[in-house]
């Protein structure tokens, strides 16, 4: 597998606005979304359900540091993060690495998520470590508002859900990962996420503790790498448990989500952080939901065209 260059935004990019063709094609028809095993009754995924959707291009990668860099300096633009001063941290990548006095608080449900000061796309960790060693990861820190603003300056947009789920499936019907049923193939990991006794020890034994670079493990069918675990991508739609478990044309055919003015939007994929133990969320099926201005160290997003 060839490695992308970690110093051209040319590589990634043409004349700053649109991305380049790191893309692949969706054909159109029909996939089964979803799933009718209750791995989490309350997040919705099933029924399993029949969805058209029309053919369509999307990225095979997450997008990189070095990418939304190259946003940045092209429109100035300044992250939520940036503007609130702070963003969330997994304190596991930064135990004893940060000032107590930039600890702003801990999540009330989630002691693991530090509120740091400073911390941001480019100082992920909100020390003075930037991306330079990982240009070639994914982006994080970025909220649902700055991913539309990138796609915006991009000349793409947010995949839906159904988009998402079926580029991710690969054209396999009904399996629980990309690349099938079993998490290992012939003994090797295939998916960057937390292995040992979540929070307190992550043993790295697929190669990473925080995040990975975007083009790291195998390609599924259609191309796309990474759709699960690694980092969280956030889609277009709006969540809802329940509006798609109604068959109707708008939920069965290239189905956006519900129609809403304001309200949680969908996540999918799982991350680095995930684990069967409390979040077996790193499947094609599986999914979540977050504040559109929310911003954490295990968020990104894919584009589509």
């Amino acid at each position: 597998m060839g490695q992308r260059s970690n110093s051209n935004p040319q590589d990634y990019l043409v004349q700053g606005d649109s991305i380049s063709s790191d893309f692949v094609t969706v054909p159109a028809g029909e996939f089964v979304m979803g799933s009718d095993e209750s791995f989490y009754p309350t997040d919705g995924e099933g029924p399993a359900r029949l969805i058209w959707v029309d053919e369509f291009k999307i990225s095979k990668f997450a997008v990189t540091n070095l990418e939304f860099a190259a946003f940045i300096e092209d429109t100035g633009y300044k992250t939520e993060a940036e503007i609130y001063g702070w963003s969330y941290v997994f304190s596991g990548l930064v135990d004893g690495s940060i000032p107590s006095r930039q600890e702003i608080r801990t999540a009330a449900t989630a002691p693991w998520w530090l509120a740091v000061e400073g911390a941001f796309w480019y100082r992920p960790f909100g020390t003075s470590e930037t991306i330079e060693n990982t240009l070639n990861h994914p982006v994080v820190h970025v909220t649902h508002n700055d991913a539309l603003e990138f796609c915006k300056w991009s000349g793409c947009r947010l995949p839906t859900e159904a988009q998402w789920e079926k580029a991710s499936r690969g054209g396999l019907v009904g399996k629980l990962f990309p690349w099938g049923d079993d998490l290992y193939e012939n003994g090797n990991h295939q998916t960057n996420i937390w292995q040992g006794e979540f929070p307190h020890l992550n043993s790295g034994e697929d190669g990473y503790l925080g995040t990975a670079p975007v083009d790291s493990f195998k390609a599924n069918k259609f191309g796309l790498y990474n759709t699960v675990g690694n980092v969280w991508e956030w889609t277009n739609d709006f969540w809802s448990a329940r509006w798609h478990v109604v068959e109707s044309n708008e939920t069965r055919r290239n189905p956006t989500g519900p129609t809403k003015v304001s309200g949680n939007r969908v996540l999918k994929g799982g991350s680095f952080m995930c684990h069967n133990s409390y979040c077996y969320r790193y499947r094609n099926s599986a999914r979540t939901f977050n504040s559109p201005n929310t911003s954490t160290s295990h968020i990104g997003f894919r584009c589509v065209l």
